[in-house]
């Protein structure tokens, strides 16, 4: 189990409604492998209202990725609408869905200013 992801699913957890879904309803699993293992995690939105659990089941949109893959759509540093495009991250049922949750994704880290970035690299 990664630090970023269990860092993520547990701050997601500890809001019980978030603004940017109020417009989503359903319910999403994320299947991540590492090796043999799968961890998953659920996550219940309804009208911004979240859940976030282990329970299994079945929902209205399935995703599937690498542990590694996650941890960096977890930290910005992956766009899902890219993984998804590549083939890294495996979507079924409810794309919408998908949609709206990279809406809660963090943003990629901010690049240093352009004269900082020039006076690292002189």
């Amino acid at each position: 189990m990664s630090d970023a992801t269990t860092r993520f699913f547990a701050d997601l957890g500890s809001i019980d409604h978030h603004p940017l879904l109020a417009k989503a309803s359903g319910s999403l699993r994320f299947e991540l492998s590492e090796g043999q293992a799968v961890e998953r995690w659920r996550v219940e939105v309804r009208k911004g209202d979240v859940a976030v659990s282990h329970k299994a089941g079945v929902a209205d949109c399935v995703l599937r990725t690498s542990q590694s893959l996650f941890d960096k759509l977890a930290t910005g540093r992956e766009n899902a609408m890219a993984s998804v495009l590549r083939g890294a991250l495996v979507v079924e049922g409810n794309i919408d869905l998908l949609l709206a949750f990279q809406r809660i994704l963090p943003s990629p880290p901010r690049l240093p200013d352009l004269p900082v970035l020039l006076d690292l690299l002189a």
